[in-house]
């Protein structure tokens, strides 16, 4: 079982900027796509970053320019760099590791943006 740990969340002030860490352990094998998710309050969960492998990365069009997401080579962990975070920000942030065949979420960690 792949076991993902976030940190990196909390409350925040707008205009602000957190760090989003997700560290990957346990048996994993031929990752194609690592990235964030997020489910804000009363919505559904929602692509927010993704980097493939390669390292190709794609955003969705809300956070394009204030969002960068990185990993290591070794795709043992993947970060999301938030600046000039927004009240709309606020949500549940969940990790994403995608293999061959199989599908991966962390615990979720809360990112409050308060105005």
């Amino acid at each position: 079982q792949v076991r993902l740990v976030e940190s990196g969340g909390g409350l925040v002030q707008a205009g602000g900027s957190l760090n989003l860490s997700c560290v990957v352990s346990g048996n994993v094998f031929s990752i194609t796509s690592m990235g964030w998710y997020r489910q804000p309050p009363g919505k559904q969960r929602e692509l927010v970053a993704e980097i493939s492998s390669d390292g190709r990365a794609t955003y969705t069009d809300s956070v394009k320019g204030r969002f960068t997401i990185s990993k290591d080579n070794d795709n043992e962990s993947v970060f999301l760099q938030m600046d000039g975070l927004k009240v709309a920000d606020t949500a549940h942030y969940y990790c994403h590791v995608q293999e061959l065949w199989r599908s991966s979420w962390g615990q979720g960690t809360l990112v409050t943006v308060s105005s």
